[in-house]
């Protein structure tokens, strides 16, 4: 995508929302978000059931009205304006294809409504077709498609209609996770192509971080944390962001001596003490110590050293490409490790004991102990399940 940004701004796609604001009754769904996604950019609405992700892509779409705020769309407020009069389409996860019309029909369908030729029209379904490579599926019905081609359809569906925005609501979920990993490339390599703005909703870690040029994290109606998908995953703000962006370990720890700057911070899990190098080196009192599974390290029982805790394996799981290890620390924690398969055995069983080496530079400190993305949940709706949660909040 370098370098191509100038020539994407020139087709439009610049998004603005300004504290933007939408309330169901007495729940407030988005509390007033502000964010700019820039021409061409692929740019994530991340988050779990009820954070208000969907809400927001609904409201850009024209689908939901703001309770307040603006939505600008190259510079202009389209807040008060109806879908058809923005310059926006969006592929939903269900696709909604017309099950008694073709592959070319499903396509063409929008245009119809354009008063434009007949061979325009036959040349731009083409042109759709080849970009999502169904060159040849022209006379298929949608039921004599895979999941992956019908997604596809609905790709060209909403591109033939050449928006300045392509909204997309959570459009690989119901495929299998073999085929969404493989369309997850694809879509990223499509975007690039067509080189117009993506707005992507997602529940899906792996996808946000696989495709986004930035994206955003939510909760509660609110962006936690914003940046690009590695600035994101590596220095999460809080628990609650490490928690949810890929799997986190969290420990509960106290600052013994606060760090400044350079200067690492000291701290104690149970009577074991460990140094953490990044973060918020300065926090005091309780705090939460985040480290990725992939930098947990695990050595043999009788090493010794700093930021190496003790523990005992409790299960090994294998994944193909790593092991994933479950370790108890002796003060109680339960940490993941991920070692990755290099044709050597593990090494370790269930019952091993070990030690944990936490390295300083994995060491991320989330000041004033946070929350998690399940305590966040048990808040919003209680004892409620996931998947029953109220579709309009989420």
């Amino acid at each position: 995508m370098p370098g191509s940004r100038s020539a994407r701004a020139s087709q439009g796609g610049h998004v603005e929302l300004v504290e933007l604001t939408k309330s169901f009754s007495d729940v407030t769904a988005v509390a007033g978000i502000s964010v700019e996604i820039q021409a061409g950019e692929f740019f994530s609405l991340l988050g779990p059931s009820g954070c208000g992700k969907t809400t927001t892509l609904r409201m850009v779409a024209g689908f939901e009205e703001p309770t307040s705020g603006a939505i600008r769309l190259d510079g202009k407020d389209v807040a008060s304006l109806p879908p058809n009069k923005r310059n926006v389409n969006t592929v939903f996860q269900s696709y909604a294809l017309f099950p008694f019309l073709n592959v070319s029909d499903n396509v063409a369908f929008g245009l119809k409504y354009q008063s434009l030729p007949k061979a325009e029209i036959q040349q731009r379904v083409t042109e759709a077709l080849d970009l999502v490579q169904l060159k040849g599926y022209e006379r298929r019905r949608p039921g004599q498609l895979s999941g992956g081609q019908q997604q596809r359809v609905a790709l060209a569906r909403a591109l033939v209609l050449k928006p300045a925005v392509l909204l997309l609501d959570e459009p690989l979920g119901a495929l299998d996770a073999k085929l969404r990993r493989s369309l997850q490339v694809e879509l990223k390599a499509l975007q690039e192509r067509v080189g117009i703005t993506f707005l992507y909703v997602t529940h899906d870690q792996e996808e946000a971080l696989t495709m986004s040029d930035r994206l955003a994290v939510m909760s509660n109606g609110h962006i936690a944390q914003l940046g690009s998908p590695r600035e994101v995953y590596e220095e999460p703000a809080d628990a609650y962001v490490a928690d949810f962006l890929g799997v986190s370990n969290l420990m509960e720890a106290r600052v013994v001596t606060p760090g400044s700057g350079t200067t690492p911070c000291r701290l104690s899990i149970g009577e074991f003490e460990l140094t953490a190098e990044c973060g918020r080196l300065d926090a005091t009192g309780d705090v939460k110590l985040a480290i990725r599974p992939e930098r947990v390290q695990l050595r043999p029982y009788e090493e010794n050293g700093q930021n190496r805790v003790p523990g005992m394996v409790e299960r090994v799981v294998f994944l193909g490409s790593a092991t994933q290890v479950f370790v108890r620390l002796a003060p109680g924690a339960t940490l993941q490790s991920l070692v990755h398969n290099d044709g050597e055995p593990v090494g370790f069983q269930q019952g091993s004991a070990v030690k944990v080496l936490l390295p300083p530079d994995a060491l991320r400190v989330l000041p004033g102990g946070g929350v998690t993305v399940a305590e966040i949940h048990e808040e919003t709706f209680g004892d409620q399940p996931p998947d029953l949660a109220v579709a309009s909040t989420t």
